[in-house]
């Protein structure tokens, strides 16, 4: 009888570790079953493909944006690098006539460019990066308006289409894209010194100081990996939309940023994984499809996601917290 409750015991803290560690997963399959119930064309294999096709854009931008808040930063200006771009890249291939093979190869170069404007600023400036971004992302946002010229421009290749229209094997090339940027961004968080170096500036900015860390140079290089990356979904949207467009790209960043608080990316830094940013990027996917499905207004839509943005912290605060008393509980012990 003795050892029988103490099997069912330890079944029970077995089971109660799992859920701790994954509740954003275990949200996410209560969610599946719950529209599949509320919306019957939910789980059909077209609107699944649509769904992941859909969150795709914004999972790649997520990728780099998770490796500067590992590192304790954050960008706020990558909806807006995305509309300054996207004109940019349509201005290539339209008014310049650049072929795609040189336009791209460009803008990505300008994405970068982007980012390493983020990361001097802030080492320059020795401000947070909130503010630093937030700054930037008016600055960005409102270059792509004067480039604009208020026109949509259209009139690309249709090779050009393939990008963001395209499909491999039955699969949108956009989730083959962000397939590939999360293996390597998981690779490099995982394997690499590199990625080390990252969780610990994250996790202690004095410490990896002592340890060797070039704390500037990270800080910039990190910012130019996210403006890289931003500049890769700025290809696939345009070529999705296939007008160049000051709206393409508004507001990516709440996305972004609400998928990694939900997937477990600390917003102070030193915390997170590959496969719970996705997890969480599909949180917001499914979110989003549900209520597109059920016709919510387009501001309920918006209310529904500020109220998970908030939870999204909210649960990044109890973790911290969870884990800080256990660490004491250790100690103590």
């Amino acid at each position: 009888m003795s050892n029988q409750s103490e099997f069912i015991s330890r079944i029970r803290g077995q089971i109660g570790s799992f859920a701790k560690k994954n509740v954003p997963l275990l949200i996410l399959i209560f969610l599946l079953i719950l529209f599949s119930f509320v919306a019957p064309n939910f789980l059909t294999f077209g609107n699944l493909r649509t769904l992941i096709r859909q969150i795709s854009f914004a999972g790649i931008s997520a990728v780099g944006l998770m490796f500067v808040m590992i590192s304790g930063g954050i960008d706020l200006s990558i909806g807006s690098q995305i509309v300054f771009s996207n004109v940019l890249l349509a201005i290539m291939m339209v008014d310049w006539k650049l072929p795609p093979s040189l336009a791209i190869p460009l803008i990505l170069l300008v994405g970068t460019g982007l980012g390493a404007i983020n990361g001097l600023l802030n080492i320059k400036l020795k401000v947070h990066p909130l503010i630093i971004t937030l700054g930037t992302s008016a600055i960005f946002k409102g270059m792509g308006y004067i480039i604009n010229g208020s026109r949509n421009i259209m009139g690309f290749p249709d090779s050009f289409r393939w990008f963001g229209q395209g499909y491999v094997w039955g699969i949108p090339v956009p989730v083959i894209v962000l397939i590939v940027v999360a293996l390597i961004g998981s690779f490099i968080l995982t394997k690499t010194y590199f990625g080390r170096q990252i969780f610990a500036l994250g996790g202690n900015e004095e410490a990896a100081r002592l340890a060797g860390v070039n704390l500037d140079r990270m800080k910039v290089i990190l910012f130019m990996i996210c403006g890289f990356i931003s500049a890769i979904t700025t290809v696939l949207l345009l070529s999705r939309v296939f007008t160049g467009q000051t709206i393409t790209g508004q507001g990516l960043e709440f996305d972004c940023l609400t998928a990694a608080l939900l997937g477990g990316v600390s917003f102070k830094g030193g915390e997170g994984t590959i496969f719970g940013l996705m997890v969480g990027m599909l949180i917001i996917g499914v979110l989003n499809n549900a209520m597109q499905l059920a016709t919510f207004p387009d501001f309920s839509q918006t209310v529904v996601k500020g109220a998970v943005l908030l939870i999204a912290v909210a649960f990044d605060v109890y973790q911290k917290n969870r884990k800080a008393k256990e660490t004491v509980a250790r100690v103590a012990a």
